[in-house]
């Protein structure tokens, strides 16, 4: 009988990452109303959070700032043209039905950062992960579920908007990873970066710092990506290296018994009371989200 261990051998993981960095200015990415974090809920709030008529955004100087010093610190290209773009969804989190991120002009792209690892004999080795892109974009709001820690199961839910509008960086990383414990030294690589220059604090628990992990298998020696899943509601490394490995292995029994068809572009939730992953949605390509230039915002 083959053991589990070899059957894992016979497949490799192709892993990315998606973090959401918040920065750690004293107003919003196009607004003055404060970033400060606990306060009253809807009271850091204003005309252009909202999306009222008649409000134009303006772009906070030190996000770009900011964001320019994240990417060289992540041996990035800084574009000398970039521009924003709207991103159309709807959702009870976001005021104005579409959130100003950048789509196909990042402001720098084609860097990387080196995470430290040891060999099975323990010796230290290095591994050069490369960063896609890192752009900026506005955060959503927060919605506080009643009765339940998400939507199912909650008997209604409380929406708060002072999150709205706090500038981040979103940093994409190549699919250079391969373990659950690379992707949880590559965060914290990560981590480090941006507390070192003084762009964010990184507190997982407030939210400053959110990983989502893109993740697939295939077998050994294959070129074809196999389907991708993404993976949300992880607030600590400990969190990202654990939902990773269970979701290896999820993949991996569902190939093994001859049912990869159950395997879906999804997105799962890690559920840390019962250390594992569930499905949330079908998750959205590109095109659902209808990208178009922002008009109010000049390259």
């Amino acid at each position: 009988m083959t053991s589990a261990t070899a059957v894992k051998t016979q497949y490799e993981a192709i892993i990315g990452l998606e973090t959401h960095c918040q920065l750690s200015t004293q107003t919003k990415i196009f607004s003055p109303a404060s970033t400060e974090f606990g306060a009253t809920p809807n009271t850091n709030i204003d005309p252009i959070t909202m999306g009222l008529p008649g409000v134009l955004p303006v772009l906070n100087q030190k996000v770009l700032e900011y964001a320019v010093k994240a990417g060289l610190a992540l041996n990035c290209q800084i574009s000398p043209y970039s521009k924003f773009d709207r991103k159309q969804y709807f959702y009870p989190d976001l005021p104005k039905n579409y959130q100003i991120s950048q789509y196909d002009l990042p402001i720098a792209e084609h860097g990387w950062l080196e995470i430290e690892l040891t060999d099975e004999a323990g010796n230290p080795i290095r591994k050069k992960i490369g960063i896609t892109r890192l752009h900026m974009e506005e955060d959503a709001g927060k919605l506080v579920h009643v009765g339940s820690d998400r939507l199912s199961g909650s008997t209604h839910s409380l929406v708060d908007y002072n999150r709205a509008g706090v500038p981040l960086i979103e940093i994409v990383s190549e699919p250079d990873l391969r373990s659950g414990q690379e992707a949880a030294e590559y965060a914290q690589e990560l981590r480090r970066i941006v507390r070192y220059i003084g762009v964010s604090d990184g507190n997982m628990q407030e939210g400053s710092l959110r990983c989502d992990v893109n993740i697939s298998i295939r077998p050994v020696g294959q070129k074809k990506f196999g389907t991708k899943v993404e993976i949300k509601n992880m607030n600590s490394f400990n969190a990202i290296q654990k939902a990773i490995e269970y979701e290896i292995d999820r993949q991996i029994a569902a190939m093994e018994a001859g049912d990869g068809d159950s395997i879906v572009q999804e997105t799962r939730l890690w559920e840390e009371g019962g250390q594992r992953t569930i499905s949330m949605r079908s998750k959205e390509g590109s095109s659902d989200y209808r990208y178009f230039p922002e008009p109010d915002l000049p390259p």
